[in-house]
């Protein structure tokens, strides 16, 4: 579903954010990308998405080749995935179902769709009661609920959770994680860049480990191992 093939990726002549990267992750996969900050994680994230492009190899999703999609083609190829960041980017004057139904929106759904869609995802991460509240109403494991319901609005194959957890205490972080196998359950495949050790190493998934730019380890069930 996802490859990287000799990804490299080079700004103004620093030292490589990504140097020669090759790996696969299958369609159902839950893959915790792992390493600490400026290892490359977020980088690869946004190779993935199209926000960015390699200075050398090739990505792919699927049947796209990202490195090669057009502009235009960016907002439909990204409903295929769905992103999820540490900061949440919920919009504080919307409620809870304003935020996620403005996905749809955004992407031209009746409102018919919108009414049916937005309380099954929000039931789905255990918000059907707070759908009236508003941002500042809820708790941080709250906000990042939202946050993955919107990501998943689309049902898209693959939920990318960029550090989703670095903003939460250990209940909360608990709870998110839960929701994130949840959903792998179901089918979707996940890829969580992190470098919370302990989420990693409790979950007993595949692990990929960067450091400088490089992928140093590959465990199919693996720990997070600092290097």
């Amino acid at each position: 579903m996802i490859v990287f093939q000799g990804v490299s990726k080079n700004y103004n002549g620093k030292a490589p954010a990504l140097e020669e990267v090759d790996f696969k992750v299958g369609v159902g996969e839950f893959v915790s990308l792992a390493g600490r900050s400026g290892a490359g994680k977020s980088t690869i994230i946004k190779l993935l998405i199209g926000e960015d492009k390699p200075s050398k190899g090739r990505v792919f999703f699927g049947q796209y080749e990202v490195n090669k999609l057009k502009d235009e083609d960016l907002p439909a190829f990204r409903r295929h995935i769905g992103v999820v960041f540490q900061d949440f980017r919920l919009l504080p004057t919307k409620t809870a179902y304003e935020n996620v139904a403005f996905a749809l929106e955004v992407a031209g759904r009746r409102s018919r769709e919108i009414k049916e869609l937005v309380p099954q995802v929000l039931d789905m991460v255990g918000l059907g009661d707070k759908m009236k509240n508003f941002p500042k109403e809820l708790s941080g494991g709250e906000l990042q609920r939202v946050a993955i319901a919107r990501a998943m609005i689309h049902r898209p194959e693959v939920i990318i959770a960029d550090e989703p957890t670095g903003n939460l205490d250990p209940f909360h972080t608990l709870e998110i994680v839960k929701l994130l196998e949840k959903i792998n359950e179901l089918g979707t495949t996940v890829l969580l860049a992190t470098h919370d050790k302990e989420v990693v190493n409790n979950l007993e998934k595949r692990v990929i480990t960067m450091d400088k730019g490089r992928i140093v380890r590959d465990d199919p069930k693996g720990k997070y191992i600092l290097i």
